[in-house]
């Protein structure tokens, strides 16, 4: 039987910003762990360019737009014209994803059963019909997977970078200075851009060794392929890509092998 409390003074790294933090950090304390709350990825909205401007003015051409995430969508409604009155169909990858939709009064057209580009692309394809239309918004490192596999089934593809990801230099510091002292006990990640930022400080500091001791636990398998690009175990990776099924692995970790 686990432990009422299976994460008891584990301090666990939480990479979100501090709007974004809250559930994860209960979530922890609620097994006895300490959040470690560190955002590793930060989004801002880029200058307003031609290209960006120009696919805007055009909504209306489109036969659908795809979100990949909620701060696409987040970003995407802030720099829409107050005169644009209808989208055209809507498909979203994630269910944070598609609650941010509703919240901005719009109801999306086709969610995947499973949230990752791939299963994406292999559900879209059955309703979607060659010649359509395709306005992907998208952050600076987003794949292309989506657009590249529409683009060969048929569809004409208009991929806008819209906001940046980058790491804030506060967590670059509290990176370098907590796992150098040895104050992490487990690592999580929530995306590959998570990952890059996290891996970027190892580098510039020489902090692998430091890396040793943790345990690593992420959400997805992009994520996790992009781990072991780093040549580090993995050792919590869920099916279900939530925050709660990527501590719950983790705890079941711990129950058989710590």
């Amino acid at each position: 039987m686990l432990n009422s409390l299976p994460l008891l003074d584990k301090r666990v790294l939480v990479p979100r910003g501090k709007d974004q933090a809250k559930s994860f950090s209960q979530l922890v304390e609620s097994y006895g762990g300490i959040p470690i709350e560190i955002p590793l990825i930060a989004f801002r909205p880029i200058a307003s360019n031609d290209r960006l401007q120009d696919c805007l003015k055009a909504l209306d051409t489109y036969d659908w737009i795809i979100f990949t995430s909620n701060v696409t969508v987040e970003t995407f409604f802030s720099l829409l014209d107050d005169r644009v009155t209808a989208l055209p169909k809507v498909a979203v990858i994630g269910k944070k994803t598609e609650e941010v939709l509703k919240e901005k009064g719009v109801q999306a057209e086709f969610v995947p059963s499973v949230y990752v580009a791939e299963e994406f692309v292999e559900e879209f394809l059955p309703i979607f019909k060659s010649g359509s239309k395709v306005l992907i918004p998208k952050g600076n490192l987003a794949r292309e997977y989506i657009a590249a596999a529409l683009t060969k089934a048929g569809a004409q593809v208009d991929e806008v970078i819209i906001y940046e990801t980058y790491l804030p230099e506060e967590s670059r510091l509290k990176v370098r200075g907590m796992l150098a002292d040895g104050e992490i006990d487990i690592l999580t990640f929530t995306s590959p851009s998570t990952v890059e930022h996290f891996m970027e400080v190892v580098k510039d500091y020489d902090l692998h060794e430091q890396m040793s001791s943790c345990i690593i636990s992420c959400i997805g398998p992009v994520t996790e392929k992009k781990l072991h690009e780093y040549g580090l175990a993995v050792h919590a990776s869920p099916k279900e890509y939530t925050v709660k099924d990527m501590i719950n692995s983790t705890i079941d970790f711990l129950d058989k092998h710590c």
